[in-house]
């Protein structure tokens, strides 16, 4: 099984106040929020600890790291994770540089998107890998004001121009419906051979189930609801997979997990609650308050699957719904863990339950999220160390005996050139 760390890279130094409303809630963190409300002093050492963080995943053994794209809002603060990869591309030497991922519809003309991962590719000697969400719509229909009318549209013509900008060899004109072009001959080329391979983050869609099934695509099922409500997404994905014929390695799936390891649950609870408690309270309490799915974003097929899986879910949780934490208060520690959100506990404890996610869910690539919410540098380095070296060597091997090929990791340059140590 492969590992990768996940990151947000959330603007933690929430003031007690808005400058809207009478309180977060109220105010909101996405969309609309203030850009007064961002210091720059603060982010510049935000930004610094977390390419730290992610830069010691690499040493701590991890197969990858990962980057996303959000906008406008205060819990991942990646408008660019181009940015952020070429950042980690000099930084790193071994680990799979992983984008979940760059909103491709977005680009005009998307040959950008091909030149930017190409351009990252040969500085790491192969190491990328392109990962195409559909994107929120919060982030593309909201913020940057692209109709849900056309937007998926739009991203089908996006990826397939990507595609074979990167695979082509020889000039070629590309004559699509919102993308026209007389020369399209990218410079340079990517270093793996055809191309990097393409992850597609998603939130349950049909539509994007059959996508990455068809186009023989990682599905990277990303949510904070936790192993629990990500079964009945992966196990509707993986009814597609069979309705369509292709083969059920694992490594055609990945998943998020919340992850938090120390000397105890206890002791996991004393250092790591208030990071979580301020991600679900805090910094998700309010993301699609009052800026939902836009009209048209998601299809019918997909509501209703949805819905589907809610009922699912609701109907299994009910003997607990007494201990759900009131009204507006937000999701606790002790619930977080009970309804499965977050995976938390003693090294052996995390492993023996991420083995058992990985194969309840059948996936072949496991995205811990190891820094939440406020936690600063010092934790989540503990975070980080503890399960590179105590959880990791528990699960590396599933899957090992099933003998699955991994289509989906880069494949990188037999010889690759290493930054030099410039002066005395």
């Amino acid at each position: 099984m492969k590992v990768s760390m996940f990151h947000l890279m959330p603007y933690s130094a929430m003031p007690e106040e808005p400058p809207h409303g009478p309180d977060w809630k109220t105010a909101g963190i996405w969309v609309d929020l203030p850009n007064s409300v961002y210091n720059p002093q603060i982010g510049n050492e935000l930004y610094n600890e977390y390419l730290d963080e992610l830069e010691y995943a690499e040493q701590v053994g991890m197969d990858g790291v990962c980057v996303n794209e959000h906008h406008a809002n205060m819990y991942g603060t990646m408008p660019s994770p181009s940015i952020m990869l070429a950042s980690l591309a000099r930084r790193t030497s071994k680990a799979n540089l992983i984008v979940l991922g760059t909103s491709i519809a977005l680009y005009n003309p998307p040959v950008r998107v091909a030149e930017e991962m190409s351009m990252i590719d040969v500085i790491s000697g192969g190491r990328v890998v392109c990962g195409f969400p559909v994107g929120t719509s919060q982030d593309t229909n909201w913020v940057y004001g692209m109709s849900p009318s056309v937007f998926r549209e739009r991203y089908y013509e996006a990826e397939d121009l990507i595609k074979k900008a990167m695979e082509t060899r020889e000039p070629f004109h590309y004559n699509g419906k919102y993308s026209k072009l007389r020369y399209v001959s990218i410079w340079p080329r990517p270093a793996q051979e055809p191309r990097p391979p393409i992850w597609v983050p998603g939130g349950g869609s049909i539509e994007t189930w059959d996508w990455t099934i068809e186009k023989d695509h990682v599905y990277a099922a990303l949510s904070y609801g936790g192993y629990k409500r990500a079964q009945q997404t992966l196990n509707g994905y993986w009814s597609r997979v069979r309705e369509h014929g292709a083969d059920e390695t694992p490594y055609r799936a990945a998943y998020m997990q919340l992850t938090l390891v120390s000397d105890s649950a206890e002791q996991a609870k004393k250092e790591y609650q208030e990071g979580v408690e301020f991600f679900y309270q805090k910094l998700l309490g309010s993301t699609g308050r009052y800026f939902p799915e836009a009209p048209g974003y998601r299809t019918e097929a997909s509501i209703r699957a949805g819905f589907e899986r809610s009922l699912a879910l609701a109907q299994e949780s009910a003997p607990q719904a007494g201990r759900k934490a009131p009204q507006g208060a937000g999701p606790s520690w002790d619930q977080l863990v009970e309804e499965g959100n977050i995976v938390a506990g003693n090294p052996d404890e995390v492993a023996e339950k991420l083995r058992e996610i990985a194969t309840s869910l059948r996936v072949g690539h496991v995205l811990p999220l190891l820094q939440i919410g406020n936690m600063r540098r010092e934790t989540t380095m503990k975070n980080i160390k503890m399960f590179g070296e105590e959880v990791l060597p528990q699960i590396h091997d599933v899957w090992d005996d099933e003998g699955w090929e991994d289509r989906w990791s880069p494949r990188p340059l037999a010889q690759r050139a290493q930054p030099a140590t410039i002066g005395g």
